[in-house]
């Protein structure tokens, strides 16, 4: 319990706006989605959730993300092609990889093309948050103070 209030003291401390940086998830497990975006919100940070790639490249939120939280194996467009997509076109966004059933291949693909880090479903909330601060310009070590 203590660890969950440290985490919400960490990342909540200011409130949402221009400068919270945004998160976008992508994945077509609702469940996955859903949890991931209301831990997030509840933490303090700005988050949108898309049920696919195609969805997310069509949001108004593209352009605002800041860190991208990418499944890889996805009905349509894969998680690794939605980054070679955004790296093709100069979108630069960090992304950190979240997947129940990748390969070791496509884990390697992912980090080789430019991902943050690549966690294996269920992920631990620590994990996921130390895998943000790193995404968003903070490390391991610093909580989020800059949010």
């Amino acid at each position: 319990m203590k660890q969950i209030a440290i985490e919400k003291s960490r990342l909540g401390g200011k409130a949402k706006n221009e400068e919270t940086p945004l998160v976008s998830i992508v994945d077509d497990d609702t469940a996955v989605r859903v949890s991931t975006l209301r831990l997030l919100r509840w933490s303090g940070l700005k988050a949108e959730a898309f049920i696919s790639a195609e969805e997310f490249l069509a949001s108004k939120f593209l352009s605002d993300t800041a860190c991208l939280l990418l499944d890889v194996r996805m009905s349509g467009m894969s998680g690794l092609e939605l980054q070679r997509r955004l790296t093709e076109n100069g979108r630069r966004i960090p992304v950190v990889f979240l997947s129940g059933g990748a390969s070791e291949e496509e884990e390697k693909r992912a980090l080789q093309a430019g991902a943050i880090s690549f966690l294996r479903k269920p992920v631990p909330k620590e994990g996921l948050f130390r895998a943000l601060i790193f995404a968003l310009g903070g490390t391991p070590n610093n909580p989020l103070k800059e949010l």
